[in-house]
């Protein structure tokens, strides 16, 4: 009886760390459930004429540069809900490459940006990318690359994003993680959001929908 009361209690355990480590909002926006760690290079516009092999140009996103070296991540679960409410966990976002390849590359901050999309044009399927983002408030990277948030996602006017930030299937809006760039006592600069490190991988409302169905089912 012992034992399995220990069993039991061990279990109650795990579930309750699972349910604390899975971001959720009371009415969800969007849900990001997946990442892609940055490459600091992409291969550079063929021109016209078309250039053979055209030199690698830096892998800028929303105005964004990379990092200078790649930033795999192992896990990336975002929450975004109407109201502007923000809830994160990620896991293994370390160096890919340098001497310190597999670290944190020391102490950081990190903040995460939401870049919004207009509505597409007639006959298109996405919109222009906004370049002014609503960002995080800033939290520590731990030594293993990993970090949680809760908090608001707000402009540089203290607005949240609006409900036609985007969608779900083609003109989705663009979500990096991104470094801070700390604070210049000497220019008097204060600290800001960075170079951007991941990106998430934003989950299909109807697939989102299925998985909810799923689990009000028990299934």
């Amino acid at each position: 009886m012992l034992h399995q009361t220990h069993a039991l209690t061990a279990a109650a355990i795990a579930c309750t760390l699972l349910l604390a480590a899975t971001p959720a909002t009371a009415v969800e926006m969007f849900r990001f459930d997946r990442g892609i760690g940055s490459e600091p290079l992409r291969a550079g516009p063929a021109g016209v004429p078309p250039v053979p092999n055209p030199s690698p140009v830096a892998n800028v996103v929303a105005g964004v540069a990379p990092g200078g070296a790649p930033w795999p991540v192992e896990s990336l679960k975002v929450d975004i809900g109407y109201d502007g409410r923000i809830r994160a966990v990620v896991q293994g976002l370390v160096l890919g490459g340098t001497d310190n390849i597999g670290t944190r590359g020391g102490p950081r901050r990190i903040v995460i940006s939401l870049f919004c999309r207009d509505a597409p044009a007639p006959g298109a399927v996405a919109g222009a990318l906004q370049t002014i983002p609503y960002n995080s408030e800033f939290v520590e990277l731990d030594p293993d690359g990993n970090f949680r948030l809760d908090s608001a996602l707000t402009n540089a006017s203290g607005a949240t994003p609006q409900a036609n930030c985007g969608d779900s299937i083609d003109n989705r809006p663009v979500l990096l993680v991104r470094t801070v760039t700390a604070a210049n006592a000497g220019t008097g600069a204060p600290a800001a959001p960075g170079a951007w490190f991941a990106a998430g991988v934003l989950k299909n409302a109807q697939h989102r929908d299925d998985d909810n169905g799923r689990d009000n089912r028990g299934r």
